[in-house]
């Protein structure tokens, strides 16, 4: 049914994800008791069926999904009008955006001490983007006993060195 439309298809967290100009419409997804169609934009589809949940209230902003139990529950000429709208709303350009974390970074004194030393290891630290220095400052700041922050100072030290981020081994 997706795949009648002009939507590319592609694999995004293991799940089958449908793009259009490179952006999230929708995407499917299997859970232990339902499977369901997610609209990564659905707060915006008009919904008049009453079709779309959201699943977390009061935490998810944009994401609606339409869920079912069964393959006989699915209604092909409803869910296709949803799928076109939210096609429809991409084109538009309707989207919520995320927002960006302003607070300003807080470098943990630890860290402090180790830019003292070494000028090249604070300049490195500056040229992170500010969510990755939050990274960082969060995971020494988060230690409660001293002997932890310094074991995660010596930790870090050489993936700062090198200009990475702190998790940039999982991508």
């Amino acid at each position: 049914m997706v795949r009648s439309t002009e939507l590319e298809e592609t694999i995004k967290w293991g799940a089958p994800t449908y793009c259009l100009d490179g952006k999230n419409v929708l995407g499917l997804a299997a859970f232990k008791h339902h499977f369901c169609i997610w609209f990564f934009n659905g707060v915006f589809l008009k919904d008049e069926k009453q079709l779309l949940v959201n699943a977390q209230e009061g935490k998810t902003k944009a994401l609606r999904q339409m869920r079912f139990t069964s393959t006989d529950e699915i209604n092909e000429e409803y869910v296709l009008e949803y799928i076109k709208e939210a096609i429809k709303n991409q084109r538009l350009g309707k989207e919520i955006k995320p927002k960006r974390n302003t607070k300003p970074i807080v470098v943990p004194e630890e860290l402090k001490k180790e830019f003292s030393k070494n000028a090249e290891l604070q300049l490195k630290f500056k040229s992170l983007a500010p969510s990755h220095q939050r990274e960082y400052a969060a995971y020494i700041s988060e230690a409660k006993r001293e002997d932890t922050k310094q074991r995660r100072l010596q930790k870090i030290i050489p993936l700062l060195l090198e200009g990475k981020s702190m998790y940039e081994k999982y991508k």
